[in-house]
């Protein structure tokens, strides 16, 4: 039989040394409401039917159970990887979300940390300032405020300086956009000039988290992961406990993890992206899941 598309079956095939589905439903609630114009999850975050219609239309107002094996954006793997950062921490949460979108983890994790009594600093950063705005208005509607999350407009980067990145009015633009990191300057006057781009400021990992620690870093910027890992290594090991990564082929998925292993670290969860051949290539249909664990940064777990 001849697939275009991957089995969401696949899906069960994560590799992890705790209770994955158990974690999940621990934080799942029982006296939730459905709200109009939106989809509400199983953690009772509200997503407005605008951050995504095409999807999202067919959702509005019911409530969604836990993955199984994924809800409309994310699997068992990335939502229990996710959920374990917030079961590690102690006394306050902080996340930081690398290409937040519509602040999709920001919102889920801060409103998981907020149900366990911790207080939250929910900081993210996105290159499409429309994607930005939506992120706040989604924050908000679950019951945050400004002093509960910083929401920058721009790209994470291993230093301080340039990156550019499609603009948001462009009709190239989508929720795949990759950033160029530290252009030459003859490619900087050039994007300056093209109406389909634009030049962003870089931020690095410690000045987005004020030098705090960060419970958890979650990455998803469209294959550009491993020069930010990299690049961003020292930051990392200095002010991180976990790193979920979502991957985008198997080639990072293996630099990734060599990178990781070397330095040290634990992986926590893998399940590998789920990748269908067309025309004997493979092309990326669902982002693979890395949660890696810091050991110079131990919790202490009564």
């Amino acid at each position: 039989m001849t697939r275009s598309q991957p089995s969401l079956d696949a899906l069960y095939h994560y590799s992890c040394e705790f209770d994955a589905v158990g974690l999940i439903r621990s934080f799942a609630r029982d006296d939730l409401e459905p709200t109009p114009g939106a989809s509400t999850n199983f953690l009772g975050v509200k997503v407005p039917v605008k951050v995504f219609p095409p999807v999202l239309t067919a959702l509005e107002g019911k409530l969604e159970g836990p993955p199984d094996p994924g809800n409309w954006h994310a699997d068992i793997a990335e939502w229990a990887a996710a959920l374990l950062s917030v079961v590690r921490a102690r006394g306050s949460y902080r996340i930081v979300e690398i290409g937040c979108g519509w602040g999709c983890w920001l919102v889920n994790m801060g409103t998981a940390a907020r149900a366990r009594g911790l207080d939250v600093a929910l900081i993210g950063i996105e290159g499409d300032a429309g994607h930005l705005s939506r992120a706040a208005e989604v924050l908000q509607m679950n019951g945050f405020t400004p002093g509960d999350y910083r929401l920058h407009h721009g790209i994470a980067g291993p230093r301080a300086g340039k990156a550019i990145f499609p603009d948001s009015k462009s009709e190239t633009t989508g929720w795949g956009g990759e950033a160029i990191f530290f252009p030459d300057a003859a490619t900087l006057a050039r994007a300056r000039r093209d109406p389909d781009v634009q030049v962003l400021d870089c931020m690095p990992l410690k000045a987005l988290s004020d030098g705090a620690v960060i419970d958890l870093l979650h990455i998803d910027i469209q294959g550009a992961e491993v020069d930010f890992v990299t690049g961003s290594m020292a930051d990392i090991s200095s002010h991180v406990r976990r790193v979920l990564i979502g991957t985008h082929s198997r080639i990072i998925e293996g630099q990734l993890s060599a990178h990781f292993l070397e330095a040290g670290w634990i992986m926590e969860m893998e399940r590998p992206a789920l990748m269908p051949l067309h025309a004997g290539r493979p092309h990326i249909a669902i982002d693979g899941v890395q949660l890696w664990r810091n050991p110079d940064m131990e919790e202490v777990i009564p």
